[in-house]
C-alpha cells in the first residue's frame, strides 16, 4: 500500500492518511486481514510526527475499517471494509471539506443533507 501526504493541502495530514488506506480499500490493492504499516515507521517513512500517523488509524478505528491491537498493530478488519463504503467516506470528507471552504457550517451541511433525502 502506498502512502503519501501533501503537507501544503488544507487536508490535515491524519486525514490524509486514513484516505490513503481508504482508497486502497477502494480499489483493491489492500485487503480485509492485511496489517498496515506501524506508525512509528510510517511517520518516518513520510516525515511527519507520530501522532499524525495515530491519528489517522485512529479515525480508521472510528469508522469501523481497521482494529488497532497493542503488540499487533493496525489490522483491517475483516468482512467490515466495503470498498463501496471506503469510497463513500471518502468522498464525504471532501463533501465536507469544499462546504467549509465555502462558509457552510457544519449545522447548515447537515440541514442540505436531509432535505436532499426527501
Amino acid at each position: 500500500m502506498l502512502f503519501r501526504v501533501d503537507p501544503a493541502s488544507s487536508v490535515p495530514l491524519g486525514d490524509q492518511i486514513a484516505g490513503c488506506v481508504r482508497g486502497a480499500l477502494a480499489d483493491g490493492s489492500a485487503v480485509p486481514g492485511e496489517r498496515l504499516p506501524a506508525a512509528r515507521e510510517l511517520a518516518d517513512s513520510l516525515g511527519v510526527n507520530v501522532h499524525t500517523v495515530l491519528r489517522g488509524y485512529q479515525r480508521l478505528r472510528e469508522e469501523g475499517l481497521i482494529e488497532l491491537r497493542r503488540g499487533r498493530g493496525a489490522v483491517i478488519v475483516p468482512g467490515a471494509a466495503a470498498p463501496g463504503r471506503a469510497q463513500l467516506v471518502d468522498g464525504l470528507r471532501e463533501l465536507v471539506a469544499e462546504a467549509r471552504r465555502l462558509g457552510v457550517t457544519d449545522a447548515e451541511f447537515l440541514d442540505l443533507a436531509r432535505t436532499s433525502l426527501d
